[in-house]
């Protein structure tokens, strides 16, 4: 199946917006209630389903790996649900809750959608660029190992699938450039914050870190001029230019599976997915819709 379009490349901005365009139909996993009933099945209670569900396609790793690649959230948090999740569920087992999840959770929102011809022609388009990568696995841990997975079989799943390897292949681009700026992953929260695109204690309080720890990193990023000395925090114009650099690496290196569709490819898969992601939030994630376009830290 040919899709019609010149492979003419697409640019990192075009790559940005088809990602944020489907960002919903990969996202919806983290705020399904299918999904958290499945995980409570499966004998994993709390925050253990999320670190769980997202980690399994690596095996049972040890707590050190799922530090190493969510990279922001406090490690005691971590700790205090793996390795204990998989005394619970196997990978195995919380791969086939995390898929049924999502099965039951886009029928339900989505409905006669899921069986349409346009949801066929989203999931060849997303299935073609996150394959396009499939061999560039290098100092990318979370893709490769939902790479490694099967694809499914159903449109609406090989939409979901694919939109699951284009956000771990970007996600994983954004721990490099992170990494590159030298910034922790607490130091990454601050700066998010400070640009105004989420609530400071949303960010701490969602990756559990401590009031000492969070005013600790405030205080580093402002020796080194990131971050304003007084009022509300607010990065400083050196501050918004790293960041604005942290941006622009993310897009660089997150580029590569779009420019197989090219900018028109890309174009119409943002028209297909729009209808659908907005109907998820409208059900699932109402505060995305603030949500500026930028990476997700």
């Amino acid at each position: 199946m040919s899709d019609g379009y010149p492979q003419s490349g697409a640019s990192a901005g075009s790559a940005r917006r088809t990602w944020r365009a489907l960002e919903p139909f990969h996202g919806m996993i983290y705020f399904s209630p299918e999904a958290s009933a499945n995980y409570e099945a499966a004998g994993l209670a709390g925050r253990s389903g999320y670190f769980a569900s997202r980690a399994a396609a690596m095996g049972p790793v040890p707590a050190e790996v799922v530090i190493a690649t969510f990279y922001n959230f406090n490690p005691a948090l971590v700790r205090s649900c793996i390795p204990a999740a998989w005394d619970a569920a196997s990978p195995g087992n919380v791969l086939t809750a995390r898929h049924g999840a999502a099965d039951a959770t886009l029928r339900r929102v989505l409905g006669d959608a899921v069986g349409s011809a346009q949801m066929e022609r989203a999931a060849f388009l997303a299935r073609r660029a996150a394959t396009a990568v499939a061999h560039d696995v290098a100092g990318r841990p979370l893709y490769a190992a939902h790479a490694a997975l099967p694809w499914p079989d159903q449109p609406h799943m090989v939409l979901w699938h694919a939109q699951t390897l284009l956000r771990e292949y970007r996600g994983d681009g954004h721990v490099a450039a992170l990494l590159t700026a030298g910034l922790t992953g607490i130091e990454a929260l601050v700066t998010h914050a400070a640009s105004g695109a989420i609530a400071a204690e949303a960010l701490r309080t969602t990756r559990a870190w401590p009031q000492d720890a969070w005013a600790e990193a405030v205080e580093g990023l402002r020796g080194r001029g990131w971050v304003n000395r007084g009022g509300d925090l607010a990065l400083t114009e050196a501050g918004r230019q790293a960041r604005q650099e942290i941006e622009d690496h993310t897009d660089e290196l997150g580029a590569r599976p779009y420019r197989e569709l090219g900018e028109d490819g890309c174009r119409e898969l943002q028209e297909l997915a729009a209808p659908w992601s907005a109907q998820i939030v409208a059900q699932l994630m109402p505060w995305f819709r603030a949500m500026p376009v930028r990476n997700e830290d």
